[in-house]
């Protein structure tokens, strides 16, 4: 996904996953996304560090500690406003690439 995505898309990618389920480890997130599961922790505690997502401990039933993230009313904006922003740019896309297959056609 990094290859594929810019940054404020793979902001936009772990806050969804995170609004499905906060119950996902970042290990889990790190495997949806194609990342590195020390790049999913950095990109995890930047959102936590800007407001975006709080965190939960809880104990499992196995005894291990675990970790609940929820999206704060910030990082619900902030999801809204990327995904405003993704759609933005995918149809200026397609629109771009409409007009280019268009042209081949005419020629």
């Amino acid at each position: 996904m990094e290859e594929k995505f810019n940054h404020s898309e793979i902001e936009l990618e772990i806050l969804r996953k995170i609004e499905e389920n906060p119950n996902l480890t970042q290990r889990q997130i790190a495997k949806y996304l194609g990342l590195s599961l020390g790049k999913t922790n950095y990109l995890i505690k930047a959102l936590l560090d800007k407001g975006l997502l709080k965190i939960n401990n809880f104990r499992r039933s196995d005894n291990k500690l675990g970790y609940l993230y929820l999206l704060t009313p910030e990082g619900a904006e902030k999801k809204r406003n990327l995904t405003i922003l993704f759609f933005k740019r995918t149809s200026e896309e397609f629109d771009k690439l409409k007009k280019e297959m268009e042209h081949l056609q005419n020629t």
